[in-house]
């Protein structure tokens, strides 16, 4: 795909391109050095031995935790608490148990524009199957240029507007559309920069909408 045929590419105040932040992890390479006393003889070899195999195992349970956590802190989906143009509140933490798409978008950006009519149809066709769908609006002129937008396309799902702070939570991206889903746990668990056709979006949403909240 063409990211700049199917995006529109956002800027900062100084009018540059901002890179996406490179994500990494909290870990890296762990050593433990056994001080030479500890050859010395065949019994401390065997000690050596035992205590490689201790030291080993704990690494490797530290490294498991650390790498859960990170995970577990890298997908979970940020919450937000954004208003409609009625003045509804929409809380993403609400949605629990819900598979949701949260859709960042413009009205002045064609590729979002695009694949409006495929979000709709997808909504239509699995909100009683537990599917919601955010669109979160980014443009600057706020409400008077998305309400007409809204109502001449006949958008069904909730739209709302956007901010700098909620764009930043969900990792400072540069582009729209920029697509996140998230599953019934409230973990992001795909994130798509660029138009989603429907049948890309109904094989990203048929497995998730079949697979239970998780009782944990």
């Amino acid at each position: 795909m063409n990211l700049e045929r199917e995006s529109c590419f956002q800027r900062t105040r100084t009018g540059t391109k901002t890179e996406s932040p490179e994500i990494t992890y909290p870990f890296g390479p762990a050593t433990f050095q056994i001080p030479k006393e500890f050859y010395h003889s065949r019994r401390k070899r065997e000690r050596r031995k035992t205590m490689k195999s201790v030291l080993s195992m704990l690494l490797i349970a530290i490294a498991i935790g650390f790498v859960t956590s990170a995970m577990a802190q890298q997908h979970k989906a940020s919450n937000f608490s954004l208003k409609s143009a009625d003045g509804t509140s929409y809380e993403l933490s609400k949605y629990r148990g819900k598979v949701v798409v949260v859709n960042f978008w413009a009205t002045w950006c064609g590729p979002c524009r695009k694949e409006i009519p495929d979000f709709i149809e997808a909504y239509k066709k699995y909100k009683s199957k537990g599917l919601e769908i955010i669109g979160i609006s980014l443009d600057q002129d706020g409400w008077t240029k998305v309400t007409p937008y809204v109502k001449q396309s006949n958008i069904n799902y909730p739209v709302v507007l956007g901010d700098q702070q909620v764009v930043e939570n969900y990792g400072g991206f540069n582009a729209i559309p920029t697509t996140f889903i998230v599953d019934r746990n409230g973990n992001i668990v795909d994130q798509r920069t660029g138009t989603m056709s429907l049948k890309e979006l109904e094989a990203k949403l048929k497995p998730l909408l079949k697979t239970p909240a998780s009782t944990m």
